[in-house]
């Protein structure tokens, strides 16, 4: 007999012949989240067991292992032999004041009696060690799992823990997010995550319009969310040049809507060399002046290859808020340190700006000059 953590994935489910990548991925994923704790992971079937661990470590496990995508839930489980003695003797000792119920999967179909069989008995095995209890299969105080596997261990625990659900992360192709020191576009990392895509972050900084702390906000919030997205590199583009070029040379009502457009064609590019498929923003429709229908379809109109995502796109503020304060972004969030798109702010910024007078705007600069010197300026810094 010993303590272990049963883990069930959920989605993976679905998969058809191809089903091993996932599982096998999601356990690389597991033993990437408890590296540097001195434990054990393997996968049979539909189970992962976390085992050889010390017991002051299970807390830490538990929660290390809700940062990964795909896990289903998580249980604090006994691991006995499959017998129907040795699950006897273990449920004697159950201590059970009010209501429960015996819930039985047998997955080891050579075990000696039905799951039906085993709850019966079980049940009968703890009413008469616990004069108090009383069996309710509808809405028990507890419930007391068993899984019969077919490793011919069983697992006995009394609570499912929900894990972060999705996909793993891996699974789908990688991804570079636009990362500002803002609320939104941490929690897009984390939502395009948990659909399986692991992320290279970009970041805009406006030096010296925006400070040294400012940058230093975003690599927090880098390093927050890194157990979800796997984020290991943020690459951090000068963009003070572009938004003088623009102050300078175009009109002030234009200036979001052209920063937006220079910031997806380098984000693109720079996608291009380290290999990401797709463009990660935390865009939410109608929040601002630069996300309304017609904002996005500029920013859109100058991608030429790569999709944009937009995780947040139809969620409610106060639900990007609640996930914020979840993953643990929100208080770096709301740090006041600037970042670049409050600099040159217009007062009066377009909601709907033409795409025939945007170009006209943006024909009053050298777009590609500006883009291969904020190129030739990134800085890589690893998370």
């Amino acid at each position: 007999m010993k303590n272990v953590i049963m883990i069930k994935y959920g989605e993976i489910y679905l998969k058809g012949n191809n089903r091993s990548f996932f599982e096998n991925l999601l356990l690389k994923n597991i033993k990437y989240a408890l590296y540097g704790i001195n434990t054990t992971a393997k996968r049979f079937r539909t189970r992962y067991i976390i085992e050889n661990y010390d017991s002051k470590d299970e807390d830490i496990i538990v929660e290390k292992l809700l940062t990964v995508f795909g896990i289903y839930s998580i249980s604090r489980a006994i691991e006995i032999d499959s017998s129907k003695d040795e699950i006897i003797d273990f449920c004697k000792n159950i201590q059970i004041d009010g209501t429960f119920k015996v819930d039985t999967n047998r997955a080891d179909k050579t075990f000696e009696m039905s799951s039906m069989e085993l709850n019966s008995l079980i049940g009968g095995v703890i009413l008469d060690n616990n004069p108090n209890a009383k069996v309710d299969v509808h809405k028990p105080n507890q419930t007391i799992y068993i899984d019969i596997r077919e490793n011919h261990k069983t697992y006995i625990y009394y609570k499912n823990i929900l894990g972060a659900g999705g996909m793993p992360v891996g699974s789908s192709a990688d991804g570079i997010a636009l990362l500002s020191g803002g609320i939104d576009s941490p929690v897009a990392c984390f939502k395009i995550a948990k659909r399986g895509m692991r992320l290279t972050g970009l970041h805009f900084a406006s030096y010296p319009y925006t400070s040294e702390q400012a940058k230093q906000k975003v690599v927090e919030l880098a390093k927050i969310i890194k157990p979800y997205t796997h984020m290991r590199t943020l690459y951090v583009v000068s963009f003070t040049q572009i938004q003088e070029q623009i102050h300078k040379n175009c009109k002030d009502e234009y200036m979001i809507t052209l920063m937006r457009r220079f910031m997806m064609r380098i984000a693109e590019r720079l996608a291009g060399k380290i290999g990401a498929k797709a463009i990660v923003t935390g865009e939410d429709l109608g929040q601002v002046a630069s996300q309304t229908v017609e904002s996005i379809t500029s920013s859109n109109f100058v991608t030429e290859v790569l999709p944009v995502f937009r995780p947040l796109i139809a969620m409610d503020k106060n639900e990007i808020v609640d996930i914020a304060k979840q993953i643990g972004t929100f208080e770096t969030s709301i740090l006041p340190f600037e970042d670049c798109c409050t600099v040159f702010l217009p007062k009066y910024p377009l909601i709907k700006p033409n795409l025939k007078k945007v170009q006209e705007e943006e024909d009053k600069l050298d777009v590609e000059g500006l883009i291969e010197n904020a190129m030739n300026s990134i800085e890589e810094i690893k998370i």
